[in-house]
């Protein structure tokens, strides 16, 4: 499907035709997360330099020792083990384009309420951070929903916590070994039922239940985020928990059936991570979650302020024998799920923060198709950058949570 320009008739909606301040944002773009991953001790590091970081883990202890009696054998020497996390980059983009005429005069009026360039770029990189902070608490498939059911040119899905309308995506099947569709545009969404409706070719009939969806070519090439790192299965890293059993987080689940949220089940959880050697520094949650634990503090006659954290973050303060914990609601955040992660032990892992693609000598490029060239132009931001963790055994997840009214 071909991609849109910015064109005249758009540029006009922006003009000062109403005396106001600014663009009214009407769109949600909490980053709250990946701003307070990229603040913490490890934080951000560029030191990269290919297409994979390797650090060394250590996964077993020296056991060559023990208590003896006078004059029998001492402990044979062992030795300790250790594995190499390999850490593979995803390389993420973002596209915009302009007309010529957009450009040229967008720029030269100078009664223009907002230059069309200024407007469209920062939109873009608004729209790729809140992308990014989406993908810190998935996968690296990129799985925004999963069908649960399908229409003609619609599907029901299990969550649209992900989808808006506009959004360009593809529909695999789970094992991503057949696209079912590709490059449909969300035309509608009903909140209520969970439908999706898309354009294109009617891809009724080979879309099936477990289906999932995924952006327009993102699949399997995304970040890999909470839901990956906080498990107690799977490879994470090239390290399998299956060879390595240090190598997986605390999970504490109730078999897919929602339960009220407890001070017991929290500290619990706190004294699961801190057996294995670890800290917990945040709890991320959702806005329903933290409405329950708020609601927890109230029954209990305690005060539910908010208070100030290191780094200038705020939120309720869940109380441990080691200090006050911030419990941060996130939107990204998936259902009935509390994420206790020790920030310290977390890396993001990038080449660069995110830039413009200009190596052909301008960050803007002419459009040019197989029907020939066209007075307009695209720029393509980029980086290449991925989530590590040093200390899988140091996160933990308490899910099946009910969420607060």
């Amino acid at each position: 499907m071909a991609g849109a320009s910015t064109t005249m008739t758009v540029v006009t909606n922006i003009l000062k035709e109403v005396y106001e301040d600014k663009i009214r944002d009407q769109l949600q773009s909490e980053v709250k997360t990946l701003k307070r991953v990229e603040s913490t001790n490890e934080g951000v590091t560029s030191e990269v330099g290919g297409k994979y970081v390797v650090f060394p883990i250590r996964t077993r202890r020296n056991h060559g020792i023990g208590a003896r009696n006078e004059n029998e054998v001492l402990p044979e020497p062992r030795s300790q083990k250790y594995a190499s996390a390999r850490v593979q980059l995803a390389y993420l983009y973002g596209a915009a384009s302009l007309t010529g005429q957009t450009m040229e005069l967008a720029q030269s009026n100078f009664q223009a309420f907002a230059s069309a360039l200024d407007q469209e770029l920062n939109g873009l990189k608004e729209t790729l951070r809140k992308d990014q902070n989406r993908q810190i608490y998935g996968t690296s498939d990129g799985i925004m929903a999963v069908v649960t059911g399908e229409g003609t040119n619609t599907i029901t899905v299990d969550s649209i916590q992900y989808l808006e309308v506009g959004m360009i995506i593809d529909i695999w099947d789970p094992t991503f070994a057949t696209n079912r569709a590709t490059a449909r545009e969300i035309t509608a969404i009903n909140t209520s039922t969970n439908v999706v409706t898309y354009d294109g070719a009617d891809a009724s009939g080979s879309t099936a239940v477990n289906d999932v969806v995924t952006r327009l070519g993102s699949q399997q090439r995304e970040t890999i985020g909470f839901k990956q790192i906080v498990s107690n299965t799977g490879t994470l890293y090239n390290i399998n928990p299956a060879t390595e059993p240090v190598w997986k987080a605390t999970v504490a689940a109730n078999g897919g059936v929602n339960r009220a949220l407890s001070e017991g089940l929290m500290t619990k959880m706190a004294d699961d991570i801190r057996t294995l050697g670890g800290s917990t520094t945040v709890i991320f949650t959702t806005l329903g979650v933290r409405r329950s634990y708020a609601n927890l503090l109230t029954q209990q006659r305690r005060y539910t302020n908010t208070t100030k954290f290191e780094g200038g973050f705020s939120g309720l303060a869940f109380t441990t024998d080691e200090g006050d914990i911030p419990v941060v609601a996130d939107t990204d955040c998936q259902p009935n799920r509390m994420y206790f992660i020790n920030e310290k032990e977390l890396k993001i892992y990038r080449e660069g923060e995110w830039s413009f693609m200009d190596r052909d000598g301008s960050p803007w490029q002419r459009i040019i198709t197989s029907a020939g060239a066209y007075d307009a132009y695209q720029t393509m931001m980029f980086q290449y950058s991925q989530l590590g963790t040093h200390r899988r055994n140091s996160h933990g997840l308490l899910s099946d949570i009910a969420e607060a009214s």
